[in-house]
C-alpha cells in the first residue's frame, strides 16, 4: 500500500481483498483514517468496497465482479470500468458510479442513494428498488424495475420486455424503446412537476447533456394492490 497525494492506494494484485474491505470498514463511526482511496486492479474481484458505512470517497481502476459498493452507506464509489451482478445492491444512501456497464439487478433493493451507469444495465435493474434512484445512460434489460416499490429509474436509452412488472409506488422515466410493459404497469401523463424531478435527477448524475425531450413517465396502474380473484392470473 502507498498514500500518493493524499489518497490512499491500493493495489489488489498484491493486497488482499479482505485486508482492503477491512481498512474501509474500520472508517466507520468515526474511525480514523485517509477519506480517498483509489483501489488498483482489481480483476474481476467481487465485493469490491461492499459495506461501506463512512463518508468516503474510492475510486476503483478497473473492471469488478458481483456486489461491488453493496450495501453502501455515506461512500461515493466510482468504478472505472464494467461491474458484475448486484452493484451498490442494497444501498442506503450515497453514490455509486459506474464509468461502464452493469450485469443484472443492478441497484436491487437499493433503500437509498444514487446509482449512475454510464453505458448499458443488463436484466432486473433496479428490482425491488426500496427508494435508491437509478440513473443509466444506455439501455435496461428486460423486467428492469420489477416489484419497484419506491424510488426512481431514468433509463436514456431502451427498456426490454416486462419494465415495471408488479410495480407499487416507484417512477419510472424512460426516453427510448419500451419492448413491453410489466403486469400492472402503465404509461402515465408527465407534467411539470415530472419534468423537474427528471431534470434534476440528470443534472445529479452530471448527465446535463442528455436530451430530456421524447421522456415518457410510467407507473402503477393500482390494480394489484389488492387480491382480486378476477386478477389471479396476473398476481
Amino acid at each position: 500500500m502507498a498514500v500518493e497525494a493524499a489518497v490512499e492506494v491500493v493495489d489488489l494484485a498484491s493486497t488482499p481483498l479482505r485486508e482492503l474491505n477491512r481498512r474501509l470498514h474500520e472508517l466507520g463511526d468515526g474511525g480514523a483514517g485517509p477519506r480517498s482511496w483509489r483501489v488498483l486492479n482489481p480483476n474481476g474481484a467481487h465485493a469490491v468496497a461492499c459495506g461501506l458505512d463512512a463518508e468516503v470517497e474510492v475510486e476503483v481502476e478497473g473492471h469488478v465482479g458481483y456486489y461491488c459498493a453493496g450495501m453502501n452507506k455515506l461512500a461515493t464509489v466510482r468504478v472505472r470500468g464494467n461491474v458484475g451482478t448486484g452493484v451498490a445492491e442494497n444501498m442506503m444512501s450515497g453514490r455509486v458510479i459506474v464509468e461502464g456497464s452493469a450485469s443484472q439487478s443492478a441497484g436491487a433493493t437499493g433503500r437509498g442513494g444514487l446509482l449512475v451507469v454510464h453505458g448499458n444495465a443488463s436484466a432486473r435493474c433496479g428490482i425491488s428498488m426500496k427508494g435508491i434512484d437509478v440513473v443509466v445512460r444506455g439501455s435496461a434489460g428486460h423486467m428492469s424495475a420489477f416489484m419497484a416499490q419506491t424510488g426512481r429509474l431514468v433509463v436514456c436509452g431502451d427498456v426490454g420486455e416486462a419494465l415495471g412488472d408488479s410495480i407499487y409506488e416507484a417512477r419510472l422515466y424512460v426516453r427510448g424503446r419500451v419492448a413491453s410493459l410489466g403486469a400492472d404497469c402503465v404509461e402515465k401523463e408527465l407534467r411539470e412537476e415530472h419534468a423537474a424531478e427528471l431534470r434534476e435527477l440528470l443534472e445529479l448524475a452530471g448527465l446535463d447533456d442528455v436530451d430530456r425531450a421524447d421522456f415518457r413517465r410510467y407507473g402503477s396502474a393500482r390494480q394489484l394492490y389488492n387480491f382480486k380473484v378476477d386478477n389471479a392470473g396476473a398476481y
